[in-house]
């Protein structure tokens, strides 16, 4: 009965120390968290919604431009002088 009683303490002894190594890595999870918030709080860093914005916004911006320099590639030829004959 007391070899029982043994095996159940120590059942006990590792529940024990298994919650409380996962309550350790909860609180070392949420300091490194905190950590990590005030480091970037310092920084200038932006945030993924602001670079997806700024991301489309250069990609309508690359995409203008070059319907421009279609616009005015085709003007520059519409206005462009014909060659005239050999100066003969």
């Amino acid at each position: 009965m007391s070899q029982n009683r043994v095996f159940d303490d120590f059942a006990r002894l590792v529940t024990d120390a298994s919650e409380v190594a996962q309550g350790v890595r909860r609180e070392a999870e949420t300091a490194m968290k905190s950590q990590l918030e005030r480091l970037l709080a310092t920084m200038d860093v932006v945030t993924r919604e602001e670079f997806e914005a700024v991301k489309q916004m250069a990609a309508k911006a690359r995409d203008d431009n070059k319907k421009l320099s279609q616009r005015v590639a085709a003007l520059e030829a519409a206005i462009k002088p014909e060659p005239t004959g050999s100066g003969g």
